[in-house]
């Protein structure tokens, strides 16, 4: 299915500083996630499933894993003569800036301002990546349509913790579903969170846009959608399937562990909705005659000959004989070494444990080991 009258705009690097320990040598966009995924592939295959054609990845810095995941977008049907995946590299938002490059929303997409106005649609679907989700867009834009919206923000219920106020958008909404609203670093009984998706009509995007640089205003939600909520129709639509927020490492372990629940396995991955990735040729697992798995997420390419439990294994990551390995998630790559003994600990790519390493985190505050590290 083809659909022709909306254009999508990915932020690859909007959240970054959240998460500062995964994202300093990458964006947040090619985070990886669950065991063969990135953050990306969630909101490009939701795109793609809701048949956007059209879609443009603005990036600011870290982006060389970024372009290598995407490619030329053919793992998505995006490799196309006409239309398809587009990067949509930094500029400095102007002559007198020399230190920084865009600030905040407003400045990245006026820098991708003459790619939205060359694009014959009548949508643009905006999607950062601190969600992990399959959103059903067919639905949002019969939603925004139904309603006769002006904006409509993709939202969702959760129990709120004090770091995820600090970097989310709360909304309050009427009995209608219209947002009466916008708050940060406060919640209310009936309020929603914003996983900062927006579906918005093209020629009203780009007035806002221009409106909001002429003023010198670089947030949207803050400096557009708040500032104008009594006169715009911003409308709700609450996702009511899995969902989990990005904003710590505490968040980022928990949920990669919330996918060994096989019910939120089967939410998030959606038969009718498939997330698609990057397609690698790795061999099967293969397992030791010693081998022992329990509760486990086991991507390709993996060799274990030691005791895993609980725990979520990237590409090619192999656990050496007599290792334990518990409540950790082992990037691609990694090297857990003979007779070691890890909990509760994320190990980014390339990372080597030597033979009998004993290293313990909490499941409250997991220990990162960064990536090539050796210990």
């Amino acid at each position: 299915m083809t659909n022709k009258k909306a254009l999508g705009i990915i932020f690859a690097n909007m959240h970054d500083q959240n998460i500062a320990e995964l994202t300093k040598v990458r964006s947040m966009a090619s985070l990886p996630f669950g065991g063969r995924y990135r953050l990306i592939d969630f909101s490009l295959s939701s795109l793609v499933s809701a048949g956007v054609t059209k879609v443009g990845v603005i990036a600011k810095s870290n982006y060389h894993s970024l372009m290598d995941h995407l490619g030329s977008g053919r793992e998505w049907d995006l490799a196309r003569k006409n239309e398809g995946l587009s990067i949509l590299p930094p500029y400095r938002a102007s002559a007198q800036e020399t230190e920084t490059l865009f600030h905040g929303r407003i400045q990245a997409l006026y820098n991708a301002l003459y790619y939205i106005k060359s694009s014959d649609v009548k949508y643009v679907v905006l999607m950062d990546c601190d969600h992990v989700a399959n959103l059903d867009l067919d639905a949002v834009f019969e939603h925004h349509e139904k309603t006769n919206a002006d904006v409509t923000m993709v939202c969702c219920q959760a129990e709120p913790t004090e770091d995820m106020l600090k970097s989310c958008v709360v909304v309050k909404p009427d009995g209608a579903g219209r947002a009466k609203g916008l708050m940060i670093n406060s919640f209310f009984s009936g309020c929603l969170f914003s996983m900062n998706v927006f579906v918005i009509d093209k020629d009203l995007l780009i007035k806002m846009i221009e409106d909001a640089m002429s003023s010198m205003l670089v947030f949207f939600e803050r400096d557009v959608l708040l500032a104008n909520i009594d006169t715009l129709n911003i409308q709700c639509y609450v996702h009511d399937s899995f969902v989990r927020r990005i904003y710590s490492l505490k968040s980022y372990y928990d949920a990669n562990m919330d996918l060994l629940d096989p019910d939120n396995l089967s939410s998030l991955f959606n038969p009718a909705r498939p997330v698609l990735t990057k397609v690698r040729d790795e061999a099967p697992v293969r397992y030791g005659l010693n081998a022992k798995v329990k509760n486990c997420l086991v991507a390709d390419g993996c060799v274990i000959e030691g005791d895993v439990k609980n725990c979520v294994l990237f590409r090619g990551a192999t656990v050496g004989a007599d290792a334990k390995v518990r409540n950790s998630i082992i990037m691609q790559n990694t090297v857990i070494g003979s007779g070691a003994a890890i909990e509760s600990i994320v190990t980014d790519k390339d990372v080597t444990v030597s033979d009998g390493c004993n290293l313990k985190g909490h499941n409250n505050y997991p220990l990162y080991i960064r990536k090539a590290s050796k210990v």
